[in-house]
């Protein structure tokens, strides 16, 4: 009916399971220039399907990763929205296909979600911008904060976003992204040399929190407070 609304009376849809393609059957004519995607998470697929593709893996958004990447024609970019778990997950498909992208795709910028904003129950998601055919030096994050919680009430909005826009537009075509509260960099390069390429958020600019206290410090500081609560009703006392 959208579609309909918007002019287009005959559309060409075509009822398939996208996984269901061998990627090696993609050809140059099957490219794109952009992807814009938001792939299910959580579903696993059959082995047979798995054999499509040469990161092997029963995870539905990584499979759906590896074909977004496939299906871009060289140079072309892509926004792609996943859980932030896949940044830092240790199995050997997230660690091969985070080398892929670090490696064989400029992964220029991550923009880490608050819970809810794409999925119920709190679930975190970024979205990751790429732009296919060379390797990433830099990757930019910006971690979007905001005072509320998300939810199908109450949505993202344009507002949400303003700052994020406005620094993004400054990150195009730069080495690195600006360095803000909410935003950092970090060197894929080295990333891309660790054992486990671990991408996972970790913003450098929130102030570290307080080390705990040992037990005895702790009721060290409650003895003192109580003798300061004694020793002013006891002074109370004196002037009644």
């Amino acid at each position: 009916m959208n579609m309909i609304l918007h002019g287009v009376e005959a559309p060409n849809i075509i009822h398939t399971n996208t996984l269901a393609e061998n990627l090696a059957d993609i050809q140059e004519k099957d490219r794109y220039d952009v992807v814009l995607a938001n792939p299910p998470f959580g579903g696993k697929e059959r082995a047979e399907v798995q054999q499509n593709f040469p990161i092997k893996t029963g995870e539905t958004a990584s499979l759906f990763l590896q074909h977004f990447i496939k299906i871009l024609k060289a140079g072309g970019k892509a926004g792609v929205v996943i859980k932030n778990t896949f940044l830092s997950n240790t199995d050997n498909a997230s660690i091969a296909l985070r080398k892929e992208l670090l490696q064989n795709c400029n992964l220029h910028t991550v923009l880490d979600l608050p819970g809810g904003t794409f999925t119920g129950a709190g679930v975190k998601t970024v979205v990751l911008f790429f732009e296919k055919g060379k390797p990433t030096q830099k990757v930019w994050f910006y971690q979007l904060n905001l005072d509320r919680n998300l939810g199908k009430t109450n949505p993202l909005n344009e507002k949400d976003l303003a700052e994020f826009v406005e620094l993004f537009e400054q990150r195009r075509n730069a080495v690195e992204g600006p360095v803000t509260e909410n935003s950092w960099n970090i060197d894929a390069r080295k990333v891309a040399e660790l054992a486990e390429a671990d991408l996972s958020v970790k913003n450098p600019n929130t102030p570290e929190e307080a080390p705990l206290r040992q037990p005895q410090e702790i009721l060290s500081a409650i003895k003192a407070l109580d003798d300061e609560s004694a020793e002013i009703l006891n002074s109370i006392s004196e002037l009644i």
